[in-house]
């Protein structure tokens, strides 16, 4: 699937999704570390470029490296972009990244958006946030953007069934849930601060999508 028709079957899947990729960056834009001028930020799991996109636009002196262990989504979002010598391109994992000379606490920010998601809580979450924050410097910020469950385990099927109504009135074949592993704030807060982040700050909530500033500690 091409980065148009991704970009738009995310925004028929997901509420607000057109925004999602200008928050973020505006959020990260505006952390204390991230805000000066030509630092490195890292976009994980960059799939078709949306978030390196926004990045361009708003703050064109970031050095930008975008991540992604697919082929084919980087191939997408290269040429979506064009060459830019502000990006570095890598088909890799965070986990794979961070353990290379000069990496860790290379970054001023990261971007993480509909990434955590996808792994199971078998030690596959903690190792992802854990290299996250391997990568950051001390005080940077990561904006982390997932499906989350929610805390009141009797609103589950209403959300469950608001969110395929959505995508029904999005002219889309409802989808589920299958294939995520989405985790509740308690949980999240466990793993980040196991990481070393602080606690979870939420900053962006659509049904069970929500999105979070998080700070790796000194």
């Amino acid at each position: 699937m091409h980065s148009s028709g991704y970009e738009r079957l995310q925004s028929q899947v997901i509420p607000g999704y057109s925004s999602l990729a200008r928050l973020s960056v505006a959020l990260l834009a505006a952390s204390p570390v991230a805000q000066a001028d030509g630092v490195e930020v890292m976009v994980a799991g960059c799939g078709t470029g949306a978030e390196l996109l926004e990045a361009m636009a708003q703050r064109p002196d970031w050095r930008l490296t975008a991540l992604d262990p697919s082929a084919e989504m980087l191939q997408e979002a290269r040429q979506r972009l064009g060459e830019q010598a502000t990006v570095q391109w890598r088909q890799s994992t965070v986990e794979s990244l961070v353990d290379e000379a000069g990496m860790a606490g290379r970054f001023a920010g990261a971007l993480s958006v509909l990434v955590l998601q996808s792994l199971p809580d078998d030690g596959s979450k903690l190792a992802f946030l854990t290299a996250l924050a391997r990568c950051l410097q001390p005080g940077a910020q990561l904006v982390l953007v997932d499906l989350m469950q929610t805390s009141l385990p009797s609103l589950e099927d209403q959300l469950e069934h608001a969110w395929q109504g959505f995508q029904r009135a999005s002219g889309l074949d409802a989808s589920s849930q299958e294939g995520l592993h989405p985790i509740g704030l308690a949980r999240l807060t466990s793993l980040v601060n196991a990481a070393g982040f602080g606690d979870p700050a939420r900053v962006f909530q659509a049904l069970g999508f929500e999105g979070f500033l998080l700070q790796r500690l000194s």
